[in-house]
């Protein structure tokens, strides 16, 4: 599996612009073949960026996605709405057959909760 994930800072002023880009794009994308999931998110921080993540069956899948026309039609518009550089890292997620033992410890019982004086300043 793939899994991409990108953020992009867009100009405030074409804020909803670029969310429609954005959801216009997921929409699209996810109907492609090997595609696991394409999310956009906007950012707690700074509410003017947007977050990506997607997560694809393999890297033909992924490369496959970059020659669609929703792609194309998606980079001519996004420097349209960007406020600085787009950042993005692929991620590979290999799935190894070795199963691996959890190793035995002991367990101490955890206080949960220590009433103490409450201090108020």
């Amino acid at each position: 599996m793939i899994i991409v994930h990108g953020t992009f800072p867009v100009r405030a002023e074409v804020r909803d612009d670029a969310l429609e880009l954005m959801r216009q794009m997921a929409v699209a994308s996810r109907e492609e073949d090997g595609c696991i999931s394409y999310e956009f998110y906007v950012g707690l921080t700074d509410p003017n960026t947007l977050l990506l993540f997607q997560e694809w069956e393999s890297v033909d899948a992924l490369q496959g996605h970059f020659e669609t026309d929703h792609m194309e039609d998606f980079l001519r518009v996004l420097p349209d709405v960007l406020d600085g550089e787009v950042a993005t890292r692929r991620y590979e997620v290999k799935v190894s057959n070795d199963i691996m033992e959890a190793p035995e410890f002991e367990h101490e019982p955890v206080t949960r909760f220590e009433e103490r004086e409450k201090i108020i300043h």
